[in-house]
């Protein structure tokens, strides 16, 4: 408490400066436990240095992490085991996703049907984590190269400071079998759970034209969005990401012509891509600076940014396979299945900005859902922030890619089109 009324005080105090950076409040919860975050949990905006965005002490903070070596007990620990099973707090845990899978099998770990059983990627790491993205000019200048080494090692550590769990996928086509009444092609299936499944037939003939996606499959998008949620005034589509690891052509990204490239890694770890602060930072970035922005231009003032975000909003992913998922699938959490867990935020620092994304531990009773051989026409839909912190409805869900022990050894990997949007109401 001491240290969250030093954070209180010094945003108050910035407060009174001219143009005070945007520092949003830190709304958890209602029953949730307080993160595992910096800070006391407040957005690194509240360190703004002349305008940096508070990347300045982000990066000095991840540099004193290094320094001092947390977390090295966790790459000791793995350095230092046997093959096989890893007893943690969390239960049975494995290296090798090989290692996870053997062990299902030998334990007959089955799922209903249309499930699937399988190992998911956690961190074990319980405490805050740094990203230094690769557009941050650290990575070009000469004189830090030293720095850059000593940050390279530590992102490769991070990325190690995590297990395979056993699992169990259900099908969300079928959430009404375990949730009566709740049709998953529904808004309140998101409201309950975090997540959902609509319909779209695309006229985007070429989703690895970033032009084209952002001319034809925004603006479907929206009109998706607006008609999946009674009572929404405004959708806005702000950027995409491809995914196809079999692809051929030029994966460059290039942020000035608003184009994300071609992906060719999937994310295989349980993770958000919001949290508590960066929904509502990463809104008002949008609508007042159009910052990073792909989609129609925002350019509203502070006043009226506030005005939109003081009733609800909320962050929706969208993700369109390209032909019918028949490796890597997209799986989904569900929201009263962690609504109490406390998340582990991990920095995102860019030149001019500090991104929050959050991981997770693992919990048996994680209720997991995939879309079995999903199909052009849907569109699975998770929540990645939502205003409304009463409890009254999920906050997010939090995801990852994984390996179907199913699919034929020669079954092509996802090719898909993940968008994220705002939704308001």
């Amino acid at each position: 408490m001491d240290q969250l009324r030093v954070d209180e005080n010094h945003v108050e105090a910035m407060a009174e400066t001219v143009s005070p950076p945007y520092v949003p409040p830190l709304q958890l919860t209602e029953g949730q436990a307080p993160p595992v975050a910096a800070n006391g949990g407040l957005s690194y905006m509240s360190f703004d240095r002349d305008g940096d965005g508070g990347t300045a002490a982000a990066t000095e903070a991840a540099f004193t992490q290094i320094a001092e070596g947390q977390g090295q007990a966790v790459i000791d620990m793995l350095d230092n085991a046997p093959p096989g099973p890893i007893e943690t707090k969390w239960g049975v845990g494995f290296q090798e996703y090989a290692e996870c899978l053997a062990y299902i099998r030998a334990n007959n770990i089955e799922a209903p049907e249309g499930g699937v059983a399988l190992p998911l990627r956690y961190s074990i790491n319980e405490q805050p984590s740094y990203s230094i993205v690769p557009s941050n000019a650290l990575w070009r200048d000469p004189a830090r190269a030293a720095d850059a080494r000593a940050f390279r090692q530590y992102d490769q550590d991070n990325k190690r400071r995590s297990l395979y769990f056993p699992q169990v996928l259900r099908d969300a086509r079928r959430i009404e079998q375990y949730h009566p009444g709740l049709s998953p092609n529904s808004p309140e299936c998101m409201d309950a759970l975090g997540v959902s499944l609509a319909h779209c037939e695309s006229k985007c003939e070429n989703f690895y034209d970033a032009g084209e996606v952002e001319r034809v499959f925004y603006p479907e998008i929206e009109k998706l969005l607006l008609e999946f949620f009674p009572g929404a005034t405004d959708a806005l589509v702000y950027n995409h990401d491809v995914f196809d690891q079999d692809y051929q052509g030029d994966r460059t990204e290039d942020q000035d012509n608003k184009n994300p490239g071609v992906n060719a890694n999937y994310v295989n770890l349980v993770h958000n891509d919001l949290n508590d602060n960066s929904g509502r930072v990463r809104c008002r970035e949008l609508l007042t600076k159009n910052l990073r922005n792909f989609g129609r231009e925002q350019r509203l003032t502070g006043a009226e940014a506030d005005a939109k975000m003081s009733r609800r909003f909320m962050s929706i992913n969208l993700a369109k396979p390209m032909e019918t998922v028949r490796q890597y699938p997209f799986v989904l959490c569900a929201w009263p299945s962690f609504a109490d867990q406390p998340y582990i935020t991990n920095y995102r620092i860019y030149d001019d900005r500090v991104g929050e994304t959050t991981r997770f531990t693992h919990r048996p009773e994680h209720e997991w859902y995939w879309f079995p051989e999903q199909k052009p026409t849907e569109v699975s839909m998770l929540k990645c922030y939502d205003s409304i912190a009463d409890g009254s409805v999920s906050r997010w869900s939090f995801h990852s890619a994984c390996i179907d022990p199913t699919a034929p050894a020669d079954a092509p990997c996802r090719k898909n089109v993940v968008v994220r949007s705002y939704v308001f109401f």
